[in-house]
């Protein structure tokens, strides 16, 4: 069993971007500018976005936190879309999600310019990656492929089983997986919470890929010998023993699955430091097409 380690392989990303700025730097050329924009005080989205703008400063990125109160209109939050739309020293943005209920999700999403959509939700960057032109692929699908390119993980002609819908997650990962090329080339069956007897689809698969929310969902009589699994799931189980009083699980019985899977990634450690590796490298790809535009 080999473990997808993906805080090492996120550091080699960042150690190689890295390099590639100080190119940027050595030519006099403008840094890739990385902005945030976070709406409220919810304690897990201030800690992910606390730890983007670390990773830029790490790579020597420029980085902009916009922190808004949860109490802000849509029409103001759109405004300040706008400002980042039209601001030429960023290359690309993210809106934190979730959003408080008085804007729309999806009003904000279409707001953002697909050009500085470093996040890859924007139904136009959605389109492009499922008609496979270049565009950007959303971060922890991105950091998947990415896994599984770097471990030598065989994809082609593999069945693989993507459990989870989302448009973050599972649906563009059923697309990808897909897809002609490598990683790619296998044959997918979407899953989701409506899905029945899924244990019988997961025990014929030789890739689970499994974005549920569901803490230790998918246990090893769930899988077959040799599997590759790729656990995205993120939740905090309460636990007296730890000192923080949770520890965080994700979607796999990790303890037993292991037991049978040929590669497996950990929780915490596993897909989470990928997803903020791949929207570095999606906006030093921002930087680059704004730079050949101009």
């Amino acid at each position: 069993m080999i473990i997808l380690d993906g805080k090492k392989i996120s550091n080699d990303i960042k150690d190689e971007i890295a390099e590639e700025v100080k190119k940027i730097k050595a030519k006099g050329e403008k840094v890739p500018h990385l902005a945030a924009i976070i709406v409220g005080n919810d304690g897990a989205s201030l800690t992910y976005v606390g730890s983007k703008v670390r990773a830029c400063e790490r790579v020597g990125f420029e980085s902009t936190l916009v922190q808004l109160s949860n109490t802000i209109s849509e029409v103001e939050l759109l405004d300040t879309i706008e400002e980042l739309n039209s601001d030429d020293n960023i290359d690309g943005f993210i809106v934190q999600l979730p959003l408080p209920d008085q804007i729309d999700e999806q009003k904000v999403l279409l707001a953002v310019n697909p050009d500085k959509d470093v996040d890859g939700f924007h139904p136009m960057n959605f389109g492009r990656m499922a008609l496979d032109m270049s565009t950007f692929i959303p971060a922890t699908p991105f950091g998947i492929l990415e896994l599984f390119d770097r471990y030598g993980v065989e994809t082609s002609g593999k069945h693989t089983v993507v459990i989870g819908r989302s448009h973050i997650v599972g649906r563009p990962m059923s697309i990808l997986m897909g897809r002609k090329g490598f990683p790619g080339n296998s044959t997918v069956t979407l899953t989701h919470s409506r899905t029945k007897n899924i244990e019988d689809i997961t025990r014929q698969a030789d890739i689970i890929i499994t974005a549920l929310g569901i803490p230790e969902f998918l246990k090893a009589d769930m899988v077959k010998e040799g599997v590759t699994v790729v656990d995205v799931g993120i939740t905090r189980v309460p636990d007296v023993s730890k000192k923080r009083g949770y520890k965080i699980t994700g979607d796999v019985d990790f303890e037993s699955v292991s037991k049978k899977a040929s590669y497996i990634t950990p929780v915490p450690g596993g897909v989470g430091p990928m997803t903020i590796a791949m929207l570095l490298k999606n906006t030093l790809l921002a930087r680059e097409r704004h730079s050949n535009k101009s």
